[in-house]
């Protein structure tokens, strides 16, 4: 568009300036919480670090989850570092994916984050030494139903930012990957 006076260039540069300032403070706005029964802000969603694990609330306590608020499981079939979740499993149990470099983590997260593989070769991420997983049967950000399932080969239960599977609503944890059951079993 042709201007014939810098005055009105001027002021259509300030306009656009102001909306563009207007659109980012309107998406600054936004909110992540809800409020509970009582009024005050209940944290339902959880703010994904930059490797895209987070910690959040949930009816087990806190626990961790991925990128986008879903539970994030360990299996007791599994071993530190080693997944024994074949392509059946991981259909139910979709690995969560791992960057090939850097350790991803929240600073919620006391636990070392790294990189592992499922069986058929894809990058995972494992924290405390335990691979970890979402359930596809969990539908929303949260939900923990895949807590205390038997299948298999092992029993699922959410992990805590410590590394350690949580066992029951408190938040308690169970025994560290080297305790786990291992490879033991079979499919």
């Amino acid at each position: 568009m042709l201007f014939n006076h810098p005055a009105q260039h001027a002021r259509k540069l300030t306009m656009i300036s102001g909306v563009a300032l207007l659109a980012v403070v309107a998406a600054g706005c936004g909110s992540s919480s809800s409020s509970d029964a009582t009024g005050g802000a209940a944290s339902t969603t959880p703010v994904p670090s930059s490797g895209g694990l987070s910690v959040a609330d949930t009816s087990l306590g806190r626990v961790v989850v991925d990128s986008e608020g879903f539970t994030v499981y360990m299996l007791t079939a599994d071993s530190p570092g080693r997944s024994t979740c074949s392509s059946d499993c991981l259909s139910t149990w979709p690995p969560v994916a791992g960057p090939s470099s850097g350790t991803p983590s929240s600073p919620d997260i006391t636990a070392k984050v790294e990189d592992a593989q499922t069986t058929t070769g894809s990058a995972m991420l494992t924290v405390g030494g335990w691979p970890v997983y979402t359930y596809a049967q969990d539908t929303a950000p949260g939900d923990v139903s895949g807590e205390g399932i038997t299948s298999f080969g092992g029993t699922w239960y959410a992990i805590g930012p410590n590394g350690q599977p949580v066992t029951d609503a408190t938040g308690s944890s169970s025994p560290s990957p080297s305790s786990g059951s291992g490879s033991s079993y079979s499919y």
